[in-house]
């Protein structure tokens, strides 16, 4: 009988868990993110920050179907297409809404969330004279020249 209850205990412990890791972000909670950083980075006035939130939601709702399309095994390269057709609009036409300076901010915005993120400092003793060197693109997988070794003139 404690073996039955200990098995189902652990049956059920474990399907909350992974229920409780499979909550997918809504296309709202995911613009309001959005926002909310664009608006540290840029400064931007109520409404600016308004037109750009009606922008990325919309893209947001287009990235969540092309996710259920996916995930369904339902959709074609035309469909991934057209979602990086309508991201690339929606990026200019967030641009068309900024000023001068803003748009060099957003640029640098896009440049880190493609990056993966703000860059993060490193903790410890090292962290002031050391400085990550970003790779990106196709030299990022290369591998470095190898070093020659040290000859050895013992005799």
């Amino acid at each position: 009988m404690k073996q039955y209850v200990l098995t189902l205990s652990l049956i059920l412990g474990t399907l909350f868990f992974v229920q409780a890791q499979q909550k997918v972000p809504t296309a709202t909670e995911l613009a309001d993110k959005n926002i909310e950083a664009l608006d540290k980075k840029l400064k931007l006035n109520p409404t600016q920050r308004n037109i750009i939130y009606n922008y990325t939601l919309d893209l947001y709702k287009e990235q969540m179907d092309l996710n259920k399309k996916q995930q369904a095994g339902i959709y074609n390269e035309d469909s991934v297409t057209r979602f990086f057709k309508f991201q690339n609009a929606t990026n200019a036409n967030i641009r068309k809404i900024l000023t001068s300076s803003q748009q060099k901010d957003y640029d640098l915005f896009l440049d880190e969330q493609m990056r993966g993120g703000a860059k993060k400092k490193k903790k410890g003793k090292r962290a002031k004279d050391e400085e990550e060197e970003v790779v990106t693109g196709i030299e990022g997988l290369k591998l470095p020249p190898a070093t020659p070794l040290p000859e050895n003139n013992n005799p």
